[in-house]
Formats: structure tokens, sequence, C-alpha cells
């Protein structure tokens, strides 16, 4: 693999917008790693919290990523098989450490500086490695400039447990968003940075978008769920974000 021609290849430019970002949060405190924040049709009364956020343009990959990639900047084997499926089974720090063993390998700062302690793990956004997207970053990225909740029909945008068969499907089967991006809604869930609320919830960080076994109202640009850092699954994996330092301040 030449890393650098495909991370040009594969990474797009996100222009600058408005994200309103809103959660149904449950009143009781809860701490289950497969509690829904945000799927609609949830039947628990929930207060509502909203926010409009301004998001700076920035760098985000096509696609999930996929083992291939994974394999090659951690160096742990890959299937031939599955190479172009998104990398699962990893946990929120394992996706940071990608970035910045990545950001490494190019030859660019690492924006993260790590600490045993999750919550305290830190980003620079003056840097000009690699890093997982924000919260707001995400679903802004996610409608690509759509208002509703998915950014087209999700039979042809998103791999859900209708038309799946329930399994990880290879990525850029299904049709891209208006930025360019593969994958979005379904296949897998995707790590955020952000913390949840870390004084209801500790250091549970969120994850994004559905996955190949979610169901069909799981699978939007406002869905989320929560884990705690070291969770992963097999429908759980991550996409990395770059900041545009050539952005006008």
């Amino acid at each position: 693999m030449n890393l650098t021609e495909y991370i040009k290849e594969n990474m797009v430019l996100i222009p600058k917008g408005q994200e309103l970002i809103r959660d149904f949060v449950d009143p009781v405190k809860w701490l289950s790693s497969d509690y829904k924040m945000s799927a609609p049709g949830t039947r628990k009364p929930k207060n509502t919290r909203e926010e409009l956020l301004y998001v700076s343009s920035f760098l985000m990959l096509k696609t999930p990523v996929t083992n291939e990639l994974y394999s090659y900047v951690t160096g742990i084997d890959c299937d031939a098989k599955i190479r172009d499926f998104p990398v699962v089974n990893i946990s929120w720090v394992e996706a940071i450490e990608f970035c910045n063993r990545l950001s490494k390998k190019l030859g660019l700062e690492k924006c993260y500086i790590l600490n045993s302690v999750s919550e305290k793990t830190t980003v620079d956004y003056s840097k000009n490695g690699f890093r997982l997207p924000t919260d707001a970053e995400w679903q802004y990225a996610c409608r690509g400039n759509k208002k509703g909740y998915r950014y087209g029909d999700i039979e042809e945008t998103a791999w859900y447990d209708k038309n799946s068969n329930k399994r990880l499907q290879e990525v850029k089967m299904m049709k891209e968003n208006s930025f360019g991006l593969f994958d979005m809604i379904g296949n897998v869930w995707e790590w955020c940075f952000d913390l949840y609320d870390e004084k209801r919830y500790g250091n549970y960080r969120i994850f994004r978008g559905g996955s190949f076994a979610s169901e069909e109202r799981a699978c939007g640009a406002t869905s989320r769920r929560k884990s705690f850092p070291e969770f992963k699954i097999d429908d759980l994996g991550f996409r990395i974000a770059k900041n545009n330092l050539d952005r006008v301040k």
C-alpha cells in the first residue's frame, strides 16, 4: 500500500456549516452500554436537549477504516478476503491509538496526548495529524447538506438487518452522500471522540450511525449510542478525520 496516495485519494473536504445536535436523555441514570440515546421510536419519555453548533471545514475518510488500512498501520495481519471490509471489534482507545500511529507513519503531528484515564486524553486541534471526528462533525458530515434523518433511501445507502443478511459488508457498495462519504449509515457503528455526559455517565464515549445488525430506525444521522472506551463488538468500527489547516481562520 502507498499510504500517502491512499490517504490523498480517500480523504474528502467537508465544508464548514452548522448542525443542530439533539439528545433525548432519560431522566433516570443508566450505565448500560446498550442504551439508545437518539434513535427515534423509543417509548420511554425523555428530556430533549438541543444545541446549534458551528462546524469548521475538515477532512474525513470516505469510508470507515478498513482491515487493509488498519493492518498496514498497526502491523496486525489481515486476511485478504476481508481487506475491503470495515475493521471491527475496535475500542475507542484502540481507535485513538491508531490515529496517532497513522500520523507518525506519515510524518505528521499527533493530535492526541494519551492518558491511561481515558477522559483525560486530550486532543490538539492545531496539529496536522489524524483524529476521530467530533460528535457534531460526524452528524454534519453524515447529513451531507440534507435535512432528513437519512441522506437517501435506506435500501440504496445503508446496510442494516433487513438487507445485510446480518453480516458485515464491503465498503463503497452503497450510494455515497453529497459529500462523497460512503457507509455513514449502517454497516458499522463509528466512534466519535466526545464524552457523552461525564457527570451522568462517566467516561462513556459516543458512537454513531447504526450497523448491519441494526433495525431500520437505528440507522440515521442522529442515531447514537454510548459505551465505555474499552468496549468492542463485531459491528463497531471508526472513521478518521483531519483538521483542515488551510481553512480561513
